[in-house]
C-alpha cells in the first residue's frame, strides 16, 4: 500500500515542510527507485515484485509528480534541491545510502547522488544530462507535445484508445517500444500522471543548461540504455561511458525509454546486479 511522509527539506536555495508519496516492499538492503519526467513510482510496478524478493525497495514519487506535494515555495527543481530533497526522505524513512535506480531523470539524479556519495551504487537507465543541444531540444520538444496531448484529449477518449494495442501506441509509444505489454489501466493512470503533473514546466525548465560532465569514482555505476529508446537516443550512452569511464555501459535489446514495462526480467536482472 502507497504510503505518504512529510519532513523538512534545507537547501542553499531555502528550506520548507515537503510531502512525498512512496511504495515500499521486500526486504534486504534498501533500493530506492526514481522514476522520469512526467511519470510516477507506478512506473516501476513491472519490476516491483522481482526486486522486492532481494532489495527493501523504495519507489518515491518525486517532489511536484504522482502523489507528491510540489516543492515548497522559492525551492528551484534543480539538482541540488532534488538531491537534497531525496537524501532527506530517505534520512526520514531511517535509511541510509541505499542503492539507487533510476529512469530517464531518475537516472540523472541517482548519479548525482552517486556523485555526491550519498548512495552504495548507482544503476541509471537512459539518464538524462548527456545530450548535445539539438538532442535535447528534440527531447524537451517530445515532452512537451506528450503533455499538451495529455491534457488536450478527453478522459473518456483517454481510456477508450487504452484497451487496444493500437490505441496505447497512439498514447505512449514515444517512451515504450512494446505498448501492447503496457495494461489498459497502467496506460490511463500513466497518462493522468502526465495530464497532472504539477511539477513538469519548472522540472523541465531547470534542464535546460543540465549537462552531467563530472565523472562518478566513489560507488558502482551501471548505465543501461534501450536500443529502441525513440527520446534520449541511445548514442547518448556512449557519452555518458565517455564522462564515466569506470561505469558498466549495458545495451537493453528491444526496449524503449522507460524499459521496465517493455521488458521486466531483463531490466530486474540489470538493476539487481548493479546492486550487488
Amino acid at each position: 500500500m502507497a504510503e505518504e511522509i512529510s519532513f523538512s527539506v534545507s537547501t542553499a536555495r531555502g528550506s520548507g515542510p515537503l510531502t512525498l508519496g512512496y511504495e515500499r516492499a521486500g526486504g534486504g538492503e534498501p533500493l530506492l527507485l526514481l522514476h522520469g519526467i512526467g511519470h510516477h513510482w507506478q512506473a516501476w510496478r513491472p519490476v516491483l515484485e522481482i526486486l522486492a524478493a532481494e532489495r527493501d525497495v523504495i519507489a518515491v514519487d518525486l517532489p511536484g509528480f504522482g502523489s507528491s506535494r510540489p516543492l515548497p515555495d522559492g525551492l528551484p527543481y534543480d539538482l541540488p534541491t532534488i538531491s537534497a530533497a531525496l537524501d532527506a526522505f530517505c534520512r526520514e524513512l531511517g535509511v541510509e545510502r541505499p542503492h539507487v535506480a533510476g529512469n530517464s531523470l531518475g537516472g540523472l539524479l541517482a548519479l548525482e547522488l552517486g556523485r555526491l556519495g550519498l548512495v552504495r551504487s548507482v544503476t541509471a537507465l537512459s539518464p538524462a544530462g548527456f545530450w548535445s543541444q539539438g538532442e535535447r531540444r528534440y527531447a524537451f520538444t517530445t515532452l512537451r507535445a506528450m503533455r499538451l496531448g495529455a491534457r488536450s484529449v478527453p478522459p473518456p477518449v483517454i481510456e477508450r484508445l487504452s484497451r487496444s494495442t493500437a490505441g496505447r501506441a497512439v498514447l505512449v509509444s514515444s517512451i515504450y517500444a512494446r505498448p501492447g505489454r503496457l495494461s489498459p489501466e497502467d496506460t490511463v493512470a500513466g497518462t493522468r500522471a502526465l495530464r497532472e503533473a504539477a511539477g513538469f514546466h519548472r522540472t523541465l525548465a531547470a534542464g535546460g543548461s543540465v549537462l552531467f560532465t563530472e565523472d562518478v569514482r566513489e560507488v558502482p555505476v551501471t548505465i543501461a540504455w534501450g536500443e529502441r529508446d525513440r527520446l534520449l537516443l541511445r548514442r547518448q550512452g556512449v557519452r555518458a561511458k565517455r564522462t564515466i569511464p569506470g561505469a558498466r555501459l549495458v545495451r537493453l535489446p528491444g526496449c524503449g525509454h522507460v524499459p521496465m514495462n517493455d521488458d521486466p526480467a531483463l531490466v530486474a536482472r540489470v538493476v539487481l546486479d548493479g546492486s550487488r
